[in-house]
């Protein structure tokens, strides 16, 4: 199954009043795994950048001059997309930002239900706990050491790892096709690979166990959820 996890940088927090995109990233996955291929623009916004904004993201109002216009990338932008469910953290808040520019635009909007908001997810996985991007990075130990600033590509990175540790990890399926070929296979993308590059980009990549402690609110959710359990099955081993 194909998803794009999606992100963006902006001048504000409001394209009601005006804010406008200056950043996307779009990165593919692939049964929940990265593929390697992705999508990525500045955009000139066609107005200044919020020195809040700036403060964020580190793009200035002068980094983006010679940048395209949102009219000249959204057509690339919407092939890479397609029909492609998106992947997307505080979805409401990207979606806003694009469907206002598509609105300008005249072009068809993308609608809530091709999104996949991992805020969501993350909250109702880990209620009561932070769930930023930040807060789940270091929930999965997941290396946050490029990010002095937020930026879309590598945001859209760090998501792409985050959604694949909340969807349970990375035990990714795949199948092998052995062709007539000596030690040539064809992966699940139709191309006809070496057997050794097959198994290395495969490989499953091991990481060190994930301790962590569950927050006060998690702990007393745990055990009112434990006292509601009377015919739980593991309870007849208990001594």
């Amino acid at each position: 199954m194909r998803e794009i996890v999606l992100d963006t940088e902006t001048t504000g927090l409001n394209p009601k009043n005006g804010d406008r995109i200056i950043e996307i990233a779009c990165v593919e996955l692939i049964n929940h795994v990265p593929t390697g291929k992705h999508w990525h623009s500045y955009i000139n916004p066609e107005r200044s950048v919020s020195a809040e904004a700036t403060a964020v993201h580190g793009i200035s109002s002068e980094f983006l001059l010679d940048k395209p216009l949102f009219k000249d990338i959204v057509d690339d932008l919407l092939t890479f997309i397609g029909t492609t469910p998106l992947v997307i953290h505080n979805a409401e808040f990207d979606l806003g930002f694009i469907n206002a520019e598509l609105q300008r635009l005249e072009k068809i909007l993308l609608f809530k239900e091709q999104t996949v908001d991992t805020l969501a997810m993350a909250r109702k996985k880990f209620p009561g706990a932070p769930a930023s991007l930040d807060a789940l990075c270091k929930r999965f130990n997941i290396d946050l050491s490029a990010r002095s600033y937020h930026g879309a590509l590598l945001d859209a990175q760090l998501l792409a790892d985050v959604y694949l540790e909340l969807k349970g990890g990375r035990q990714v399926k795949f199948e092998i096709f052995q062709t007539e070929t000596n030690n040539q296979s064809i992966d699940y993308e139709g191309n006809l690979i070496n057997n050794e590059t097959l198994a290395l980009r495969y490989q499953k990549i091991s990481r060190p166990a994930r301790p962590f402690n569950p927050t006060t609110e998690e702990y007393e959710a745990h055990v009112l959820l434990i006292q509601k359990l009377k015919d739980a099955k593991w309870l007849l081993f208990k001594n």
